[in-house]
């Protein structure tokens, strides 16, 4: 049995991969969308992360006929009423840069008082090709910070400081990381709801 994660996004595909961990892989074979066939990829033009996961796990599963993980995730700031939200990997326009969204993000709340409270918000879903099968949400609570932090993680991770922790993300080592983050709630209720499903046999 394979299962496909859905994500071209190289730090994504990282800590998916951890997420599910050795057990898991051992029964199923974990493949990513570099190791298939090329296909056109999805519009993802949904107004939540909810809606944008199951677009992106419904449509790879039935283009590769595989049972397919995907997500969506980002940041909802507070003094900005919850942007960027859908636009996070893109708030400072199509391809920008890590450091180009951070610089924009910092940029638009410069007008407002601190702390500049936020969240990561991430919706994991899984798919076959006729249907989505099961879904679960994550969320962590922080702060932005002026300037970065850190040199792991990717996005916004550098500017987002997890008080109970006293460090950003970035900061935060891959043990860490997956024990608190977004995707790593997300991603464990997923798989439990997909083993619950009888989808999963780890």
């Amino acid at each position: 049995m394979r299962l496909l994660i859905a994500s071209g996004n190289r730090g994504k595909v990282v800590e998916i991969r951890a997420l599910l961990g050795l057990a898991l892989q051992r029964v199923i074979e974990v493949v990513t969308l570099s190791e298939l066939p090329g296909v056109e990829q999805p519009r993802e033009d949904g107004k939540t992360f909810a809606e944008n996961a199951r677009i992106k796990a419904l449509h790879y599963a039935k283009a590769h006929k595989i049972l397919c993980i995907a997500d969506d995730s980002g940041l909802a700031v507070e003094p900005l009423g919850g942007a960027p939200g859908v636009r996070s990997a893109r708030y400072a326009g199509e391809g920008a840069s890590d450091a180009a969204n951070n610089a924009h993000l910092l940029h638009e709340l410069a007008p407002f008082a601190r702390p500049w409270k936020a969240a990561f918000v991430c919706v994991a879903a899984a798919a076959l090709p006729q249907r989505v099968v099961a879904e679960a949400t994550g969320k962590v609570e922080g702060e932005i910070l002026s300037e970065g932090r850190g040199r792991d993680g990717f996005g916004y991770d550098p500017i987002f400081f997890v008080p109970s922790l006293g460090k950003t993300m970035a900061e935060l080592s891959t043990e860490e990381k997956n024990r608190i983050s977004h995707r790593g709630q997300a991603l464990r209720a997923l798989i439990s709801e997909m083993k619950n499903a009888g989808l999963l046999l780890a």
